[in-house]
């Protein structure tokens, strides 16, 4: 029987798989929490509240308390390196709050996207040098899977070749190094919502970003059964000026670029939202649920700003609100645990922050 570089005892890839399939849970999703302190800039100036860690530790402290059937619908957590080691006003830490609540604690352990030289306008993805060390130390201190995103952009010249195998390149490195220390990678090749294509070059982009990745996760020999994918749905472009396409057909288009790229021992896939608004990205999600024919895999989410838009705007930085807030929120995770399984109906009753785009050009976290 051949053996292949990376080692990985049956232990270990048996304790991968556990986590994999406990992630992507029937009805469960991710909450993406795992904004920079740059991006919480951002968030917390449209509610008139300063930038700081207190500030910043309230807010996770709100989402992370809500209670309610916070833990029925959402199965982990993806932490900045700042919120995994907050505490609550009593000193417990977030970790430990989530793991009493059977919610898994996870890390986002890329260092940012960076300009890739002899591009247009493409870019990389740092932090592989001292990963091994970071994700040794996020092990033992509790985290058991972890986020690393690159990011794509489809204009007339990109995504071009060199991005398409420096990405796949650099994805596949940090899911063997996440697994060699227990962490169940998170694979996440972004493509951009920005530009002006149709929801056909969407699909067609898609397919090929997610060829490139998973052709280089099997040269790195990456356990499948112990990642997850975490990609874009398949969509026009924001600047795309014909007719919008339908939450069905974006369903389809999705799903078909998944059966065409993504090998079935893949257990998840857990997608981004991409700036679509709260409703949007959950009837889209409902959509691509729907759709008709084989998918082997789990089809859920790991959004941020589709779940938390709304909750923040209720918080408003004020006391008072703090339940309001969190009942947004617990609206909008049964809304995606019920699109995740193909369940949602709408919601008729959905204020008007649920149905504002999120969009954000060449965003970044």
């Amino acid at each position: 029987m051949a053996s292949y570089a990376q080692f990985l005892t049956k232990e270990k890839e048996d304790e991968l798989r556990q986590i994999a399939n406990a992630i992507v849970s029937p009805g469960k999703g991710i909450l993406a929490a795992d904004e920079s302190t740059g991006s919480m800039e951002k968030r917390l100036q449209s509610i008139g509240l300063e930038n700081n860690e207190e500030n910043r530790r309230k807010y996770r402290q709100l989402l992370f308390t809500a209670g309610g059937d916070f833990n029925k619908c959402i199965s982990g957590v993806i932490m900045f390196h700042e919120t995994f080691y907050q505490k609550t006003d009593d000193g417990k830490t977030f970790v430990q709050l989530l793991q009493e609540q059977g919610v898994i604690p996870g890390i986002k352990v890329d260092k940012g996207v960076i300009p890739l030289a002899g591009t247009i306008g493409e870019g990389t993805t740092q932090g592989l040098d001292d990963l091994n060390a970071r994700c040794a130390q996020y092990k033992k201190d509790g985290a058991q899977f972890a986020k690393w995103r690159c990011v794509h952009k489809i204009s007339t010249t990109t995504p071009s070749v060199t991005a398409l195998n420096e990405i796949a390149q650099v994805l596949a490195r940090y899911a063997s190094i996440c697994q060699q220390n227990g962490l169940v990678p998170i694979v996440e090749p972004e493509i951009l919502p920005d530009g002006e294509h149709d929801l056909a070059r969407g699909q067609k982009i898609t397919e090929t970003v997610l060829s490139y990745v998973y052709r280089a996760l099997n040269e790195h020999h990456v356990f499948l059964e112990g990642t997850l994918l975490k990609p874009n749905m398949v969509t026009a472009g924001q600047s795309f000026t014909g007719t919008k396409p339908t939450n069905e057909e974006i369903g389809l288009a999705t799903v078909t670029a998944l059966q065409r790229a993504v090998p079935a021992a893949v257990p998840g896939v857990v997608f981004l939202s991409g700036g679509q608004s709260e409703e949007d990205a959950t009837k889209n999600l409902n959509a691509i649920n729907q759709v008709k024919g084989k998918k082997p895999w789990a089809l859920t989410f790991s959004y941020g700003r589709a779940l938390q838009a709304s909750a923040l705007a209720k918080w408003a930085g004020k006391d008072d609100n703090i339940k309001a807030s969190q009942d947004v929120l617990l609206h909008r995770a049964k809304s995606n645990s019920l699109a995740s399984v193909g369940q949602y109906t709408g919601d008729a009753n959905a204020d008007a922050a649920a149905s504002q785009s999120l969009f954000v050009a060449n965003h970044a976290y």
